[in-house]
């Protein structure tokens, strides 16, 4: 007679599997590495203050 097997403890195994290899290809598709997301965040700074100089205070613009 064959050694008895839990199904359960193959079906757990399979799933995991297959939530690593989803998360692997998540990383790889939407993963930024630190030096990628401080110069996002400087090139948002820098157009921030930009804009910043450019605007008029308190005078309205009247069509």
């Amino acid at each position: 007679m064959g050694d008895v097997v839990n199904l359960n403890r193959f079906r757990k195994m399979r799933e995991r599997e297959e939530r690593e290899k989803v998360a692997e290809e998540n990383r790889v598709r939407f993963g930024r590495t630190k030096t990628e997301k401080q110069r996002d965040r400087q090139e948002r700074e820098r157009r921030t203050t930009d804009l910043d100089g450019k605007k008029v205070d308190g005078k309205e613009v009247e069509d």
